[in-house]
């Protein structure tokens, strides 16, 4: 076909450097024994049109990633659809306008066709010669995902060329619609045929959702190693040739087994949701099929798709669900994101709740579990302990009577609903504070605060990715105190970390923050206490330097803004006061239009001066990484834990960062397999081309000593009135401290992928 135009001398340095990384990661699953496979093997991992979660479904590109981050038994996906002349193509719809420039080069080539009985308008393969189709490029057809790599000018490959370039270790075909083909005079059959008689191809499976075709070519393949797999689709869908519904197929699986060797499922088929999006109990699908000796393979993974708010936005939690639940597995996974289940095999599965840590991260909880329950509440603090976290945390908020409590926020509309209560009328606008108008802590009471009704945090609301709305009003506020007391309870956490921000502005309203801290610390029995350590965090040196000056207490200086670097002397000044440093993600991997760009040195030289380090905030929500982690927590939290040598990290879901540090793939040194090695900061970057490149954006600044310094805090100041009276309240002397800014998502791509940059 001439299909790899312009790659061709590439393909052989791909090659070698895939059967590196192949070596690197062949060590492969440990638990052979414990699987509940129908083998007893580890299940397969399918990369469903290859890594087609970031490029275009079944392009070279979106085939190499896969390759790289998979385990060496990965099976490549490819969909089968026919040209005019009877050629296979690799291409993942029916259609060709979707995930083509197809409608762009052949603009009036547009017809309409019957399919499964439904009138269907677009650009058919049938209608295009190969040659005509090598005039067009692929692209990416889910349009919530990146575009920025259809630059690259992927071909359409033959299944043939796909073969012959990629030499994957395991091929699957998958043949969709032999009916419409057989109506158009085209024999779906006479090619499988061909193509498994081919010497120079091997194909492993070969599945369909027709029954006829796979009881046609089934004869043929009795004696063959290919295994043939009948595929589901909705319960409701009717299978064309027995015109029964597929769910009713579903209750006759000794049928199946007279012509298939195993069945594809949606994975609502095992594990089904209820209409919230909560698991229901799983079916007896894959016992029922495993007695009958049928495999299992479970499809519809993708990482950038929301799936049951039990999982909590973690894809390898989702996987680990499929395989590994103590009672049967699936015996294969088909995803758009091959990385994640094939960490979740090898290195996550089977581990159980005391599988020790293989790599020393502090991970301190964000108001919590606050990712699963409203922040900074009694429940969102007993979760966050019950996951693994080593330090909860516990932002420091002043009540008017002068009560300290934890809350996420000085501001009472971010985490209650005061704005419905009561007290709504309080609203008042303090610039120093935040722009806007806020409804503040020092306004009300501890008792009215601790009778408002708390609300999860849903920071990525605007792409319609919620938190446990089953649970978004759960929990009840605490006072320092009682934090305190549930902390010294907790003999599994290592410490509790204690927020103090707008210090300056509290004392000139007559409100001894500092003081209130210190007084509960002590009544707690944390000035004596050797079993937890106690760290103090803020973005105001001034609150450190008094903590410094009568405590022995882990200080921690929080940078408040995304910085490039830090200026020598200005780090000398943080030794001062603090021992450790908090970051925001970009501080350490800067990004651009969600794409990791670079790394700084601003970890490395912080290290040197012997300041722990850690970073802020890590999410599972998708949308709050960069597409370099493939929409995978796990995947950041590993890159900047070994590819950004921090030293913890601040999560408001601390479960996976728990469970991250205990995976047994970080435990073999140089043979660390490539679903679990770092990103290599901008490789992904380098591979958009001109035209599709999103605007420079400019360098974050320097940390400079006048950032830190600042005088010392004031006293505390008689009380003034709580507003003037035009509702505003009255606007003391300016406090110190510099403007916050929110930390933006960052992200970054694996060192394996270097590989494929190569070819451009």
């Amino acid at each position: 076909m001439g299909s790899l135009r312009g790659i061709s001398v590439a393909i052989f340095v791909v090659q070698a450097l895939l059967a590196s990384v192949t070596l690197v990661s062949a060590q492969g699953s440990t638990n052979g024994s414990r699987w509940q496979t129908l083998s007893g093997k580890a299940p397969s991992v399918i990369a469903h049109g290859g890594f087609s979660g970031i490029f275009a479904d079944s392009s070279f590109g979106a085939y190499s990633l896969a390759l790289l981050t998979s385990p060496p038994d990965v099976i490549l996906w490819c969909d089968v659809q026919l040209t005019r002349d009877g050629a296979g193509i690799c291409f993942p719809d029916l259609k060709l306008d979707n995930n083509s420039d197809v409608a762009i080069v052949y603009k009036n080539r547009q017809k309409t066709y019957l399919v499964n009985g439904v009138s269907t308008k677009g650009w058919f393969s049938i209608d295009f010669t190969l040659r005509e189709l090598g005039n067009v490029i692929l692209s990416q057809g889910v349009y919530s995902r990146t575009n920025k790599f259809d630059g690259n000018n992927y071909p359409i490959m033959t299944v043939q060329d796909t073969y012959a370039q990629l030499n994957p270790p395991r091929f699957w075909l998958n043949i969709q619609h032999d009916a419409f083909y057989t109506q158009h005079n085209l024999s779906m059959r006479s090619f499988v045929l061909s193509i498994t008689r081919n010497r120079n191809v091997t194909i492993d499976y070969i599945s369909s959702p027709e029954v006829a075709f796979l009881q046609n070519i089934a004869p043929s393949f009795r004696r063959s190693a290919t295994k043939l797999v009948f595929r589901f689709l909705g319960q409701n869908n009717v299978e064309p040739s027995t015109n029964q519904t597929y769910g009713s197929l579903l209750k006759n699986i000794t049928f199946i087994k007279t012509f298939a060797f195993g069945i594809i499922v949606p994975k609502s088929y095992i594990w089904p949701v209820d209409k919230d999006l909560y698991l229901l109990p799983s079916t007896s699908l894959v016992l029922d099929a495993h007695k009958e000796g049928l495999e299992v393979f479970a499809s519809d993974f993708y990482n950038d798709v929301p799936f049951s708010f039990n999982y909590s936005y973690d894809p390898v939690a989702e996987y680990l669900q499929f395989i590994d639940n103590g009672e049967f597995s699936v015996d294969g996974m088909i995803s758009d994101f091959p990385i994640t289940p094939s960490a979740a095999i090898d290195c996550f599965a089977h581990l159980g709740r005391n599988a020790s840590k293989q790599v020393d991260l502090l991970v301190i909880s964000s108001n919590g579990a606050s990712g699963d329950y409203p922040g900074c509440t009694d429940v969102a603090y007993s979760t966050a302990i019950q996951d693994g976290v080593d330090v909860i945390d516990c932002p420091v908020q002043m009540t008017m009577d002068g009560t300290p409590i934890c809350l996420s926020s000085i501001n009472l509309i971010d985490s209650t609903t005061v704005a419905q209560s009561e007290f709504s009328n309080l609203t008042t606008t303090i610039p120093q504070i935040m722009p806007g108008s806020g409804i503040f802590t020092f306004n009300l009471s501890w008792n009215g605060i601790k009778n408002l009704t708390p609300i999860i945090a849903s920071p990525q609301s605007q792409y319609k990715l919620f938190r446990n709305p089953r649970f978004k009003n759960a929990g009840k506020f605490l006072t320092l105190s009682e934090f305190l007391t549930m902390a010294s309870n907790a003999s599994s956490l290592q410490g509790v970390l204690i927020s103090i921000e707008n210090a300056p502005f509290l004392l000139e309203q007559g409100f001894a923050i500092t003081d209130a801290v210190l007084d509960a610390l002590t009544k707690a029995g944390y000035g004596n206490k050797t079993d937890q350590k106690v760290m103090i965090q803020s973005s105001s040196s001034s609150v450190l330097m008094k903590f410094k000056s009568q405590t022995n207490y882990d200080l921690v200086y929080k940078v408040d803004e995304d910085i490039g670097g830090a200026q020598s002397s200005t780090i000398d000044d943080i030794k001062r006061f603090a021992s450790a440093v908090v970051i925001s993600k970009d501080s350490v991997f800067p990004e651009t239009s969600a794409f990791i760009t670079s790394a700084t040195n601003v970890v490395p030289r912080l290290k040197a001066a012997n300041l722990s380090v850690y970073v802020q905030t890590f999410s599972n929500e998708f949308t709050s990484q960069a597409w370099d982690f493939f929409s995978d927590p796990t995947v950041e939290i590993n890159s900047f834990y070994l590819g950004g040598g921090i030293n913890g990290v601040i999560t408001d879901f601390p479960k996976t960062s728990n469970r991250y540090r205990r995976n047994r793939c970080l435990n073999r040194g140089n043979q660390i397999p490539g679903y679990m090695s770092p990103v290599q900061p901008g490789s992904l970057y380098q591979l958009i081309t001109a035209p599709y490149l999103p605007p420079a954006e400019a360098p974050n600044p320097f940390l400079t000593e006048a950032d830190v310094n600042e005088p010392p805090l004031p006293p505390v100041a008689a009380k003034a009135p709580s507003t003037s009276p035009n509702g505003t309240a009255l606007a003391p002397t300016s406090p110190n401290g510099q403007p916050k800014v929110a930390a933006s998502a960052i992200m970054q791509l694996l060192t394996v992928f270097l590989a494929i940059s190569l070819l451009f």
